[in-house]
């Protein structure tokens, strides 16, 4: 082989290196940088009149991973997930928020096995945030909220339902 065919291996190999770990550190590092200082500061819209269904409260699933943890209160009222001012998760790729059936929802839970509503990405690591629930979608019948890292199917922080 000769110099010059082994240096452009050498560089093509490097240059797939760098580019795949300058993915990698996007898909890790720019939630950290840049999406964990913005707090959500959304009401429910005639929330005095909005009857309450549930409430509940967001625990760290899994206290030896201090990556992924949740903590805050949620409250659904009628038509709208609501969480609240005290919601916090730790930062990272594709979070979203879904009704679950199951109660009691654990690190070894199959989440995407369930029938949950996934009523869409998180807006924000912290702060108050609203969600619509789809018309037709009885609360009721689901026993927790979840938020749910989609990208690696990694369970964030469950909250169990009290209705």
């Amino acid at each position: 082989m000769s110099a010059f065919t082994r240096g452009a291996a050498i560089f093509l190999i490097g240059g797939a290196f760098g580019l795949a770990g300058g993915f990698a550190l996007g898909i890790f590092v720019y939630p950290y940088l840049f999406l964990a200082d913005i707090v959500a500061q959304e009401k429910v819209a005639d929330q005095a009149v909005r009857k309450v269904l549930a409430r509940g409260e967001f625990i760290h699933a899994n206290p030896s991973d201090p990556i992924h943890y949740g903590k805050g209160k949620v409250t659904i009222y009628e038509g709208v997930l609501h969480l609240e001012p005290d919601f916090e998760v730790g930062p990272g790729p594709k979070f979203h928020v879904y009704l679950v059936p199951e109660k009691d929802v654990l690190p070894s839970t199959s989440v995407e096995r369930t029938m949950f509503v996934d009523l869409g990405r998180l807006k924000a690591f912290k702060g108050s945030q609203n969600y619509e629930i789809p018309a037709g979608v009885d609360s009721a019948k689901y026993g927790s909220v979840v938020i749910w890292c989609e990208q690696f199917s990694v369970l964030i922080s469950p909250a169990a339902l009290k209705h």
